[in-house]
């Protein structure tokens, strides 16, 4: 698992070859205590170390995760946000974030806000029915607070530091990102689902007795 706090910036190397699942990514912070096996988040998608090089790490990517996330896309001298697996007793700043992309959403507008940027997110409903306003999402990795919950999308905030530790600043209108909703939101639907089916209702005590109250 991961905390959705990125650890470093890194950049597609030039013998990656994105269209036939091999990639490498040219990193350094994230290297240190990491060896093959390992899991490392590149833009919220959880990855396998397949091979370590003096300049990064090599991973393979799965069909289905070209389809449903922006890996597929990417170039060389693309950046992409880095993160390790959570490991004991570490510090834990951001929210619970699995790795497991829902899906993406395009960036519609970058806009300052003083020291600020303001970020606005067009994404499927499918998406959006896991979102509340001030609760978090996670955009190319990277843990966020949404803002403003909007009929076709989102809006999240850059403080000045976070500008500078991130890719999303750097991208434009256009831009997709890959998004992963809390997946509490998803387990909720799915007890609350099972209730219904069943004839149940929910209560109180149905939300005690499977720990969500």
């Amino acid at each position: 698992m991961f905390t959705g706090i990125v650890e470093e910036i890194g950049t597609i190397g030039p013998a990656s070859q994105t269209g036939t699942g091999a990639l490498h990514i040219r990193c350094q912070t994230v290297m240190e205590r990491t060896g093959i096996g390992d899991s490392i988040a590149v833009n919220g998608v959880c990855l396998t170390v397949t091979s370590l090089r003096d300049d990064g790490f090599t991973a393979d990517l799965q069909p289905v995760t070209q389809r449903v996330s922006n890996l597929g896309t990417l170039s060389a001298g693309n950046d992409v946000n880095l993160e390790r697996s959570v490991g004991v007793g570490q510090r834990f700043g951001g929210h619970y974030v699995q790795g497991h992309i829902d899906g993406t959403a395009r960036i519609d507008r970058v806009l300052g806000e003083g020291f600020s940027l303001l970020v606005r997110l067009t994404m499927s409903g499918d998406l959006l029915r896991y979102v509340v306003e001030r609760g978090f999402i996670t955009v190319d990795g990277a843990s966020l607070t949404v803002m403003r919950l909007w009929p076709d999308g989102v809006e999240v905030s850059l403080v000045y530091h976070t500008q500078h530790t991130i890719t999303l600043s750097r991208k434009r209108a256009g831009d997709r990102v890959n998004i992963e909703v809390d997946v509490f939101a998803k387990y909720v639907e799915r007890l609350v689902g099972a209730s219904a089916g069943a004839g149940g209702d929910i209560s109180m005590d149905f939300l005690h007795r499977n720990g969500f109250a």
